[in-house]
């Protein structure tokens, strides 16, 4: 027998028929690794590995979907994955699986070469990024990018009352963006760095760390300060449609971390 006619031979139980008559939203797989390609602002590419996350929507009436094709549509010969054909993909996945709708996420650490404000030194320092792409019911495609920013943020309350210094954190800014054109990488990691009482570099010379601790104790931030001065970013860009906002603020001088969240749909 060749290998169509064993195929045919076994019993296919993800397609038999499901009697309680309840549709799952998703199912598919999790946390399963491979390497992609992402372009970056400047011209260049990065080649990275990514955790991705596959779903799709599964009809009441059958009782399971094939999980092996996920894992096909990844290792395809025909495709280097990368973020130009993230939709396509996409859009793949949910024809293979017999799907109206489908979800993919794809996570990954992202590089930018930054340069020390006064040394000129220059240093890598790594973002934490998810892009998410939605077949939605009307076979519409929505793209949200998620980027992770560590920055510093000092205390307004401490600088205020204190007779020497206030305390400073380390802050995790967190915009999750869903767009209507492209979007670099770089751009949204700007709106959020902006907003910081200081961003972080790789690597800083004497100089530079005068510069950035001078600056932030210059530019103090409460947590609700950063949400709500990044949210002012995001809502004067018309490429973004809709957007969260976070800022955890790990304390130095407790031990509980600080939190905010603005959430918003520009097209409400």
């Amino acid at each position: 027998m060749n290998l169509k006619e064993i195929t045919m031979a076994i019993p296919d139980v993800q397609s038999s028929a499901d009697s309680r008559e309840l549709p799952i939203n998703k199912v598919g797989i999790k946390s399963i690794r491979h390497p992609v390609k992402v372009l970056d602002k400047s011209g260049g590419v990065q080649h990275t590995i990514a955790t991705f996350n596959m779903y799709v929507g599964l009809p009441h009436n059958f009782k399971g979907t094939h999980m092996s094709r996920f894992v096909e549509i990844l290792n395809s010969d025909a495709r280097e994955i990368s973020v130009e054909n993230f939709e396509s993909m996409l859009r793949e996945m949910v024809v293979k699986l017999e799907a109206k709708t489908g979800h993919l996420e794809m996570s990954f650490p992202y590089f930018i070469n930054k340069e020390a404000p006064i040394s000129k030194v220059r240093s890598l320092l790594d973002y934490e990024v998810t892009f998410i792409g939605e077949i939605l019911d009307d076979n519409r495609f929505r793209q949200t990018t998620r980027v992770v920013v560590a920055a510093t943020s000092l205390c307004p309350c401490s600088k205020k009352i204190s007779e020497r210094g206030a305390h400073n954190q380390r802050s995790h800014i967190t915009i999750t963006a869903t767009t209507n054109s492209f979007v670099w990488i770089e751009e949204i990691v700007q709106m959020a760095e902006s907003q910081a009482s200081c961003e972080l570099y790789g690597l800083l010379k004497r100089p530079d760390e005068k510069h950035v601790t001078e600056r932030a104790y210059d530019n103090p931030k409460f947590v609700e300060d950063i949400v709500r001065d990044v949210a002012g970013v995001l809502n004067a860009d018309p490429r973004i449609d809709a957007y969260v906002v976070e800022s955890e603020n790990f304390e130095s001088i407790h031990n509980h971390s600080a939190y905010a969240l603005i959430e918003k749909n520009k097209l409400l």
